[in-house]
């Protein structure tokens, strides 16, 4: 079993519990193997792959991964809270998987495009979209990015109007693209820059769709163009020699830059950083987003993108090369270290895409003792070939990509250098300390300590011990004391965090819960629990009117209305987000038995069925006798053990609560 934690009180607190989880590990593992939500995955993953038409013997990365396909139920669960069938949950992934992965028909495609296709090496961007997919929708985002290739370059007749015709691997269609005019300086059907078999990345698009019954939809003119190059061929070879190796960020002279002397750099994307929002104007949000260049000499620049500009980091990837012409640079800036690129009016941009690096992973043992391939099922071994290693990529720094791992990843897999983890686990603690948060989230393998940071706040919603979360978008590291640590970014690609503790639509969706009696919940119940039960007994000193932060669902203390109070959770000051709420004691029964749990906020309000406010108002002989009258109603709720064994009493033991149970969410039921 591995152990980390973000500080030395952390890891003593775990190797005390250590034995005690071990303990614990043969019941974890029953429980987990009865996980409606992990069965649900095996069966959605099955059935994407006879769709697919690929083996997993063959390749087991040429169809969803688990964590994707995680991902993608919750999101849709989060999207329809009132619930979803088996029926809708398969078909949107049969949707997603098809369009992220479509192969088109190769009859349709010009040569030089199945050419390409056969030497295709570059990752896909992560918001692109294929030309077959805008045809079936008749709808384009202008975020979504179209990696293509130029099939035709023409004039449109009686016009000077310059249009291309546009391609992609993955589809068997075409479509037109007015091309912006600031482009017509490297245009030619012959020897141009955009000819056919180019490749290039554009976003920010436009579709403009016909009305006619015969009309085609068209690609209306966009900024956001980039034009790929390939240092193995001549040509681009010779541009860059020619025109981006002479100029480095160092050799920048603000004195020429005034005299409208232009430069041309060539350099590596080493960050791209999030969107800042630096204010507003009027309606507007002055929006910038900043990449970090390194140059040839490793000198370090920025490059700024603002407002609608930030679209272009769309088309890039960290580690490609990054070829400028004619950036813009704000000439009233007095020292060279306060330098910043801009995309101006006349820059052009030019790409040299990385090829990802891939490296062998061996299958972890674990996939053979839980959930994982049925190849590995030690039964399955005379069926056919066993897979034992897959291959994913690596960036530069050896870190290596998980985000595609066909299997689940566990807590004991977890190693040096890994990212795109996802964990599906418990939360048996939660610590803070100057802004970055730390979960301990257990799974039936182990526990490991998570270090959330989020982009402003907290903004995960309600969370507490026991609860029952998903979590994507993890990095692994050797901390210096040689400990493993593991972070979580906010607005990193592919980050994600739910809660199903908390998901109203868990609730509402049979297939990814069991019903539980009150009778088989005990201290080593894993996981939030699904039980249908009544309101057996309400103690009125019980209901408790308390002040909550909306944000994260915690209790703040506020000493009148004029003082703004602070959350001692997530350490902020609650302007303006200080709610009247419940804070709740009650027993809750079934035919086999009672349990004494607690709850707050708007699960509490779904159990008393009134709202805090109108609570408020009512006499308070009213208020005594009020839960009197609930006795009997019943609901389905999740429940969650917050004082399971092994966990510790960190100073999150929210709301001094004296009940081992806490009910996460609840419905009342019809009948």
């Amino acid at each position: 079993m591995r152990m980390d934690s973000p500080n030395d009180e952390v890891l003593g607190d775990f190797m005390m519990e250590n034995e005690s989880t071990m303990m614990d590990t043969d019941r974890s593992d029953a429980v987990e193997e009865d996980d409606p939500f992990l069965k649900f995955i095996d069966t959605a993953k099955s059935i994407l792959y006879e769709i697919s038409g690929y083996s997993e013997e063959d390749d087991p990365t040429r169809c969803p991964s688990w964590s994707w396909i995680a991902n993608r139920i919750l999101r849709t669960c989060v999207a329809y809270s009132s619930g979803v069938t088996p029926a809708i949950l398969l078909s949107e992934l049969s949707l997603a998987w098809n369009e992220q992965n479509r192969s088109g028909a190769p009859k349709k495609q010009s040569d030089f495009i199945a050419k390409l296709k056969k030497k295709h090496k570059r990752a896909k961007l992560l918001n692109t979209i294929t030309i077959d997919s805008i045809y079936e929708k008749r709808f384009l985002p202008l975020s979504r990015v179209i990696e293509a290739v130029i099939v035709d370059v023409f004039v449109l007749p009686g016009t000077d109007i310059c249009m291309l015709t546009l391609g992609d691997i993955w589809s068997s269609n075409t479509i037109d693209l007015y091309l912006h005019r600031r482009f017509y300086n490297i245009v030619d059907p012959s020897n141009g820059l955009l000819k056919k078999g180019r490749e290039v990345l554009l976003t920010g698009c436009y579709l403009r769709v016909s009305t006619g019954s015969s009309g085609f939809p068209r690609l209306l003119p966009t900024e956001y163009f980039v034009v790929l190059l390939d240092e193995d061929e001549d040509d681009d070879a010779m541009l860059l020699a020619a025109q981006f190796c002479d100029d480095s960020f160092s050799t920048i002279s603000l004195d020429k830059v005034k005299e409208g002397v232009s430069h041309s750099f060539y350099a590596r994307i080493e960050y791209i950083g999030p969107v800042e929002v630096l204010g507003e104007y009027g309606s507007l949000q002055r929006k910038r987003k900043q990449i970090t260049l390194v140059d040839n000499d490793g000198v370090r620049l920025n490059f700024s993108l603002w407002g609608e500009q930030v679209l272009i980091a769309n088309l890039f990837s960290i580690g490609s090369m990054l070829a400028l012409d004619k950036p813009f640079i704000d000439s009233s800036l007095e020292a060279s270290h306060e330098l910043c690129l801009e995309y101006g009016s006349a820059t052009q941009l030019y790409l040299v895409p990385t090829i990802p690096h891939k490296e062998q992973v061996s299958v972890a043992l674990t996939q053979n003792h839980f959930q994982g391939s049925r190849l590995l099922n030690a039964t399955n071994l005379s069926e056919g070939p066993l897979v034992s290693q897959v291959t994913l990529p690596c960036d530069s720094q050896g870190s290596i990509d998980f985000s595609n791992y066909p299997f689940r990843s566990y807590v004991v897999d977890l190693r040096d250098k890994m990212m795109g983890i996802s964990i599906y686990g418990i939360v048996t603690d939660i610590r803070a300390s100057k802004g970055i948060f730390s979960l301990r989230i257990e799974d039936a393998t182990g526990a490991i300590w998570a270090n959330l940071h989020f982009e402003k706040s907290w903004s995960i919603g309600r969370l507490g011990k026991g609860h029952t979360v998903y979590i994507s978008g993890l990095s692994s590291f050797l901390s210096p004391r040689k400990s493993l640590e593991v972070s979580w970014y906010e607005n990193r690609a592919g980050s994600s965090f739910f809660n199903l503790s908390c998901l109203l639509a868990f609730l509402n969706t049979p297939t990814l819960h069991r019903l539980s009696c009150i009778s088989d919940l005990s201290i080593h119940t894993r996981g939030v629990q699904v039980c249908r039960v009544w309101v057996d007994h309400v103690e009125h000193c019980h209901v408790d009117m308390r002040f909550m932060h909306s944000i994260c669902g915690h209790l703040v203390e506020k000493a009148s209305p004029n003082v703004e109070a602070e959350c001692k959770f997530c350490g902020r000051v609650c302007e303006g987000e200080v709610e009247c709420t419940f804070v709740l004691e009650i027993t809750i029964a079934d035919e086999t038995g009672k349990v004494f749990a607690s709850c707050i906020g708007q699960t509490a309000a779904e159990l008393l069925q009134i709202s805090p406010d109108e609570f408020a108002f009512l006499p308070e002989e009213d208020q005594i006798i009020y839960p009197s009258f609930l006795e009997q109603d019943k609901f389905v709720v999740a429940i969650a053990n917050r004082r399971r064994k092994g966990s510790s009493e960190g100073f999150m033991e929210q709301d001094q609560s004296t009940a081992d149970w806490e009910v996460t969410r609840a419905i009342k039921c019809c009948e």
